[in-house]
């Protein structure tokens, strides 16, 4: 039986100056959330393992999110930050190699003031030097990204990436296009995977329904296959709009009329196999 994985879920010690993206509308998220918090929510859906991932920027988050991971065996990979487009970036991503739990890196590309970043020279001189490691990208952008996105994926054929959140289109809108065309069209890279996750956070948080989000996975099934998509959670920003549980069995449900070899890849084996995830770490 295949392991069940969420392969994106967040952490973090809820200090106002340090979250400022949590406004006013996202007060239940201005609290702690931590491994205890998280070990809760996924036993009760028989989740084994978890994949957790930056939402700051530094290099002290990334260490405490290994520190985590080292000492929580629910805790299988972090995806977590470093400098990419800085000159002394080789030198900071050797001294992160060591610690076996991490598995990718991301840089919060949808925040720049600069739609192009993802195409910087610096910023790829970074992703290049990935190459040599293991280590997964992950791409986290919004839906006018993708055009930039596709082009960015092109310069490096060789390294693994993971479109996190569907790529998030407009879902609140009930837009399909042009999301639709660019997913299909990077979908056929074939080292872009693609994570079921941050759906319903870009739905009405309080209105949505399964109904809304059906035609959004129904694209990325056929685009992606069920080898390259993985269930994520977002959890606790997925708490807006759901609960932990909710998610888990409304994901179930959407794939429940695939076979079970499909089933079993969405919900676990191809977080596996892209962030080569073992019980315990111990790869």
């Amino acid at each position: 039986m295949t392991r069940r994985i969420d392969s994106h879920q967040h952490f973090w010690r809820y200090v106002p100056e340090n979250y400022g993206w949590i406004g006013d509308t996202m007060a239940g998220l201005r609290r702690d959330f931590l491994p205890s918090d998280l070990e809760t929510e996924i036993r009760a859906v028989g989740i084994e393992g978890a994949v957790s991932v930056q939402v700051r920027q530094s290099l002290e988050e990334t260490s405490w999110l290994l520190a985590l991971a080292e000492q929580w065996a629910l805790l299988e990979g972090v995806v977590g930050w470093l400098p990419l487009a800085d000159v002394d970036f080789p030198a900071r991503l050797e001294q992160f190699l060591a610690r076996p739990k991490l598995n990718g890196l991301r840089h919060i590309i949808q925040d720049e003031p600069d739609d192009q970043y993802i195409l910087r020279p610096d910023f790829n001189r970074g992703i290049s030097a990935l190459r040599a490691t293991q280590l997964v990208y992950d791409i986290l952008i919004f839906e006018r990204h993708l055009p930039q996105t596709i082009q960015f994926v092109d310069r490096h054929p060789q390294q693994v990436f993971v479109l996190d959140h569907v790529g998030k289109p407009r879902i609140r809108e009930g837009a399909l296009d042009p999301w639709r065309h660019h997913i299909a069209e990077l979908a056929k890279r074939t080292n872009v995977y693609c994570k079921i996750s941050g759906m319903v956070t870009e739905a009405n948080w309080q209105t949505w329904s399964p109904e809304n989000l059906t035609p959004y996975l129904e694209i990325v099934l056929e685009a992606f296959g069920p080898n390259r998509l993985m269930m994520g959670s977002d959890w606790p920003v997925c708490l807006l709009a759901t609960t932990y549980s909710r998610w888990f069995e409304l994901v179930q449900s959407m794939v429940g009329r695939l076979s079970a070899g499909e089933q079993q890849r969405i919900l676990g084996e191809t977080a596996t196999e892209v962030y080569r995830l073992a019980p315990g770490g111990q790869l």
